[in-house]
């Protein structure tokens, strides 16, 4: 049976620096950072011990391809909710920590977003008057540059590498019609007539299938190993292909729904149909530029099917392997079900009325937005106007937020996600580190994903290990924790 698919989003947050003087934008990340971290009580850095982005999944590095930079002189704090926040390329970053269903990381990533805002209201503040920070949770600054938020999928190890690449494929090139977070015009040109609008802000940069690339040669698949866990039994697929976005729909079926492909492809249920795409770097941009919903592409048997289609290709088999097999991989049986019957709803909708979904989909919402301004004041699609407005969509300032002013349908609360900025989730280990920086930070190190550094004073430091990603849950730790008052008790527990 496929594992768990404990999960999480990164996204890396777009900085505009309106100031007077010549703040750089990794400057600006970090006053954004330290200016949050200031209210804890001791802010914790992270530990670089583990970290190996340059390992390929496939065994071997294509020549010419470079791994991720590993920026260790930047800004980098672990939160007592037990994410990651940190200045990532020039741009604010915040990792949501490990979730064990796709609606705990619908709240978590809300969480990211109001860490965010508090940020900014906290570093302007120490600006002089009419000096501003302002963050966009977007993709692309409209200048050919684009920027990442990327989502982690826990897979067992001994799924073939290349099954994974064959069948994922054709799911991620697809789901950005209900994934996409929706662009006017185009930044990289591919020939041919420019598009009014795209469904997603990421697509035109992908220029691989597979690879280890993230910000040059993106491929639709990255083959990054690292695995933030026992490296014989887990691998974590880094998924870079995604949207950032604001519709928690979206995310839901983002992450829901590429988890629930993940396990059918873990108990190699896709075998039947070939989907395999025969050119999926085309087809992902072909679909993007395809608001209508009708662009069929091909696949490598020579049938044609359009973005749709090939979703609910997919959403069929979804039903038949959670009828056969259950839905443990989920997580949780309950959002399991919501998930299926959302992506049923869904595609629905946007086989017979993608507009019907104006209160769910970024897309479709932001295009609906434009479409009225621009049909207002009679603008050309090329006007800076519009180019304002998409980018004011993203906006973060609650008082020019054009999305927080939508009605859009939601799947958490305000107190739940508030909550989540400094809770983490009981389900996953991120328990036991965000416990132990609540409890312990003074005592504390450095932590990353899988492990927790203390000082608590003796000749050399002491690393716990936290190789299981569904272990030290508030299940498996909270008695540990009872009547425990210094770090080294805990230890002492944790030993015996």
């Amino acid at each position: 049976m496929a594992i768990t698919k404990v999960c999480g989003i990164e996204t890396e947050y777009g900085v505009h620096v309106d100031t007077g003087g010549d703040m750089s934008p990794t400057t600006a990340s970090s006053l954004l950072i330290n200016a949050y971290v200031a209210r804890l009580d001791r802010k914790v850095g992270w530990d670089f011990e583990d970290e190996s982005p340059g390992r390929d999944a496939r065994g071997y590095a294509r020549e010419g391809s470079m791994p991720p930079e590993i920026e260790t002189h930047l800004v980098n704090a672990v939160l007592t909710n037990g994410a990651r926040y940190y200045v990532d390329h020039a741009h604010p970053e915040y990792s949501t920590p490990e979730c064990s269903n796709p609606l705990e990381a619908v709240v978590h990533d809300r969480a990211g977003e109001l860490v965010l805002t508090r940020s900014m209201e906290a570093a302007n503040r120490l600006l002089p008057p009419g000096e501003e920070i302002v963050i966009y949770k977007n993709n692309s600054d409209g200048k050919g540059n684009s920027y990442g938020c990327h989502e982690n999928y826990l897979v067992d190890r001994s799924v073939p590498f290349s099954r994974i690449v064959h069948e994922l494929t054709p799911h991620l090139v697809s789901r950005q019609i209900y994934a996409g977070a929706g662009k006017i015009g185009e930044e990289v040109p591919h020939g041919g007539e420019a598009p009014p609008f795209q469904l997603s802000q990421r697509a035109d940069f992908f220029e691989e299938e597979v690879g280890l690339e993230t910000t040059l040669k993106r491929p639709i698949i990255n083959t990054r190993d690292e695995p933030h866990a026992d490296p014989q039994k887990y691998r974590r697929l880094h998924v870079i292909v995604g949207d950032a976005n604001l519709a928690e729909i979206a995310t839901f079926l983002k992450v829901g729904v590429t988890a629930l492909v993940l396990a059918m492809i873990e108990d190699n249920f896709l075998a039947g149909r070939d989907l395999r795409l025969a050119a999926p770097v085309a087809a992902i941009r072909s679909v993007s530029r395809d608001t209508t919903m009708r662009t069929k592409v091909e696949l490598a048997s020579g049938d044609r099917l359009t973005a749709v289609e090939l979703q609910w290709e997919l959403y069929d088999r979804a039903r038949k392997y959670t009828a056969e097999r259950g839905v443990e991989a989920l997580g949780n049986e309950d959002v399991a079900r919501r998930v299926l019957d959302r992506w049923e709803t869904v595609l629905q909708g946007l086989e017979n009325d993608p507009q019907s979904l104006a209160n769910q989909l970024d897309w479709v919402a932001k295009l609906r937005l434009i479409e009225a301004y621009r049909e207002r004041h009679g603008l050309d699609w090329d006007d800076s106007r519009l180019a304002a407005l998409d980018l004011q969509y993203h906006d973060l300032r609650p008082e020019k937020s054009l999305f927080g002013r939508l009605a859009m349908q939601r799947l958490t609360d305000d107190e739940e996600v508030a909550r989540a900025t400094t809770e983490p989730p009981a389900t996953t280990r991120a328990y036991f580190r965000g416990r132990c920086l609540q409890r312990f930070s003074s005592a504390i190190v450095a932590a990353n994903w899988d492990s927790v550094v203390f000082d608590i004073g003796e000749d050399s430091l002491r690393r716990v290990p936290m190789m299981e990603p569904l272990k030290g849950t508030a299940r498996h730790v909270d008695t540990l924790f009872e009547g425990c008052d210094t770090p080294a008790e805990l230890l002492r527990r944790l030993g015996s």
